[in-house]
C-alpha cells in the first residue's frame, strides 16, 4: 500500500496536510485525521465536498452532473468523496478551518542558533519536534521566548526537513529582533504554529518571473530547494533587489541551488546611490515586458507594500497581465504578512 501526502489549503490560510492511502477516499483520510470536510451524500450526489486540486494525479469514481459538470472535473475541481489519490496532492477547500474542525497545528521547536547575515538581516534555525508538512512559500507564527508574542516568518527551508530555517529582518526595538540580537542562544524553546497562507509554489505549466524584496527573499528560498530535488523544465527568472551590497544575504546559496536545478536565471539589483552595481534602481526599472512573454507566464513576488503596487502599476504601464500573479507583501514592522 501507498500513502500519499495531500495539503488541504482552507480559505483562512490555514493549511493541514494528512496522510491518504491508495485505495482510501480522501474525505475518508481527512475523517480519520479529525478533519470534516463538509459533506452530505458520499456518494457523489449533492457536491457539497466539492473542491480544487490544484496539483497532483487522483482518480474520480462516480458524480452526477447535479454534483459536478464534466468541464468543471477537466479544469480540476474534484468530490472529495469519490477522489482517491494517485499521487501528492494540493486541494483548495472552500471553507474555512474551523467550519472544518481543524485548527493551524503547534509544533515545539529548539533554537539551534542565530546567525547575523547582515546589519539588516538574521538567519534563525530551530529544531523541530517534528518535520512541518507546508507548501514552499508558507509561513508560520513563532513565538518570541519570554514574551506573549508571536512573529509571523515564512520558511527558508525545504518542506518536510526536521530542522526550519528563517530569513527575518532586523528592526530596530522589534521584539524579535531584540530577542535575536541581545537573548537569543541554543536550546531556547520555541512554539510554531501553522503553517499558513496563499502564497506557495503551484504547478509550474509556464515561464515564471520571481521578485524578491530583501528578506522576502526567504519563501523563494524554500522554493528553489523543492525545485533542487524535484526538478524543473520551465525558465525561472529570480529578480532579487536590495538597498546595499551588504543586504544580498544567502546568494551563494540562491546562486547554488540555481546552478543544480539548471533553468534559473538570478539577477540582483541595488537601490543605493552610493555602491557601484551591474543594476541599480528598482525591479521595476528593469523587468521588461519580453520577460512577461506577452503574458504567458506566472509571477510571484515577495515584498513590502509598495513594491508590490509599483509593480502592479508598472505591468499596467507595460500593457501586459500575466496569467498568475502571486504576492505576499510585509509591513517594515512585525506584522502579520497578506498574500494574495
Amino acid at each position: 500500500m501507498t500513502t500519499y501526502n495531500i495539503a488541504l489549503n482552507f480559505e483562512d490560510g490555514v493549511t493541514r496536510v494528512i496522510q491518504c492511502d491508495d485505495d482510501e477516499k480522501v474525505t475518508d483520510a481527512a475523517f480519520r485525521q479529525k478533519i470534516n470536510i463538509p459533506m452530505d451524500c458520499r456518494d457523489g450526489v449533492c457536491g457539497t465536498c466539492k473542491c480544487f486540486a490544484e496539483k497532483g494525479a487522483y482518480d474520480l469514481e462516480f458524480y452526477m452532473d447535479e454534483a459536478m459538470t464534466e468541464d468543471e472535473a477537466e479544469e480540476g475541481y474534484v468530490l472529495t468523496c469519490q477522489m482517491t489519490p494517485e499521487s501528492d496532492c494540493v486541494i483548495r477547500v472552500p471553507a474555512s478551518s474551523a467550519v472544518c474542525k481543524t485548527a493551524p497545528e503547534a509544533i515545539e521547536g529548539e533554537v539551534l542558533g542565530v546567525d547575523r547575515l547582515s546589519e539588516t538581516s538574521f538567519g534563525l534555525r530551530i529544531k523541530l519536534a517534528k518535520p512541518i508538512g507546508f507548501l514552499p512559500g508558507q509561513y508560520v507564527n513563532i513565538s518570541v521566548p519570554g514574551t506573549d508574542k508571536h512573529r509571523s516568518y515564512s520558511f527558508s527551508s525545504a518542506p518536510g526537513a526536521r530542522e526550519g530555517t528563517f530569513l527575518i529582518r532586523n528592526l530596530p526595538g522589534g521584539v524579535m529582533s531584540t530577542y535575536l540580537a541581545e537573548q537569543a542562544k541554543p536550546g531556547d524553546a520555541v512554539t510554531l504554529t501553522g503553517p499558513m497562507g496563499a502564497f506557495y509554489l503551484r504547478p509550474l505549466e509556464r515561464p515564471q518571473l520571481w521578485l524578491a524584496g530583501g528578506t522576502g527573499l526567504a519563501p523563494f528560498l524554500s522554493m528553489l530547494e523543492q525545485l533542487a530535488e524535484q526538478g524543473c523544465d520551465q525558465h525561472i527568472t529570480l529578480y532579487y533587489a536590495v538597498t546595499r551590497a551588504a543586504d544580498l544575504v544567502e546568494l551563494d546559496r540562491v546562486q547554488a541551488l540555481a546552478e543544480k536545478i539548471g533553468s534559473v536565471s538570478v539577477i540582483t539589483i541595488l537601490a543605493s546611490e552610493e555602491e557601484m552595481h551591474e543594476r541599480k534602481g528598482f525591479v521595476t526599472d528593469h523587468v521588461t515586458a519580453e520577460e512577461l512573454n506577452g503574458g504567458d507566464c506566472d509571477v510571484y513576488l515577495c515584498g513590502p507594500p509598495p513594491m508590490v503596487e509599483a509593480v502592479r502599476a508598472h505591468f499596467g504601464k507595460l500593457g501586459v497581465e500575466p496569467t498568475h500573479f502571486h504576492f505576499e507583501k510585509f509591513n517594515p514592522t512585525e506584522a502579520e504578512a497578506v498574500a494574495a
